[in-house]
């Protein structure tokens, strides 16, 4: 099998295009598939990790999403590249949702139809089901339990993507019951990671923001932010997920802890 970094730009996805074992997901849904698309790829709308983060939530759900993958004609055995209008919005959270119903090799196209220089195709494209079984992979998606379990990991950075006053709590949604971060955490305010929308810094800069970590788990206040922000992590190299509960998941329970 043909190696699948998780992130890849047009020039590798232009070299790759047609390659039997390669499927191109556009995450913007039907219609604005049928408006225009790269050409090749099909409408694969998969939705967004949950507000909330229990098991009970994530185990039907990755069965659901395996549905939608085998209903688009994903067998789980090619590349599968995923790409929105450009931010990385829309992709990185389908990511993780394909990597949550077990899809093993999936990546984000940076820059999305945006960065496509050629002509785009119109029309819609048929889909073939598929019969095929994913074994999910529920640690895809981080939850509170694994990370109340985790602060003293040495192994995992958590990294906090908000404002600073938003980390420190002095400045927060007034729709969260608690203020401050999660202990631990370090704060590098996502607009650090990026040149512009959807595109990351350089990975060695981003490098020297961040440091050496073995795996990382990036949060903010709803998900939104952190999910660009592990595109860019990503990007640079580092294994990273998004914590799609956040600051509004964590705040809502009182016996998770807070810092300031």
């Amino acid at each position: 099998m043909s190696d699948l970094p998780a992130v890849v730009d047009v020039e590798w996805l232009q070299r790759e295009l047609g390659a039997d074992d390669l499927v191109i997901g556009d995450v913007r849904g039907p219609n604005a598939h049928a408006r225009g698309h790269i050409p090749g790829s099909r409408p694969l709308v998969l939705g967004s990790p949950p507000p909330m983060s229990d098991r009970a939530v994530l185990e039907p759900l990755a069965s659901e999403v395996g549905l939608r993958l085998r209903r688009h004609g994903v067998t789980g055995l090619e590349r599968l590249v995923l790409y929105d209008r450009g931010d990385g919005v829309g992709a990185m959270p389908a990511a993780q949702m394909a990597e949550l119903a077990g899809h093993p090799r999936v990546a984000v196209l940076l820059g999305g139809l945006a960065a496509w220089p050629g002509a785009p195709e119109v029309g819609q494209v048929q889909l073939q089901p598929v019969k095929t079984t994913f074994e999910p992979s529920l640690d895809a998606i981080p939850t509170r339990e694994e990370l109340a379990g985790r602060l003293e990991d040495p192994r995992l950075t958590l990294l906090d993507v908000r404002t600073t006053e938003e980390y420190t709590g002095k400045r927060g949604y007034p729709c969260d019951p608690r203020q401050g971060h999660i202990p631990g955490a370090r704060n590098v305010h996502v607009e650090e990671l990026f040149a512009g929308s959807g595109a990351p810094l350089p990975g060695d800069h981003i490098r020297a923001r961040i440091g050496d970590a073995e795996e990382i788990v990036a949060y903010c206040h709803s998900g939104s932010r952190s999910a660009i922000a592990t595109l860019a992590l990503r990007a640079a190299g580092y294994r990273a997920r998004n914590y799609a509960g956040s600051w509004h998941e964590w705040s809502r329970h009182d016996d998770l802890p807070l810092a300031r």
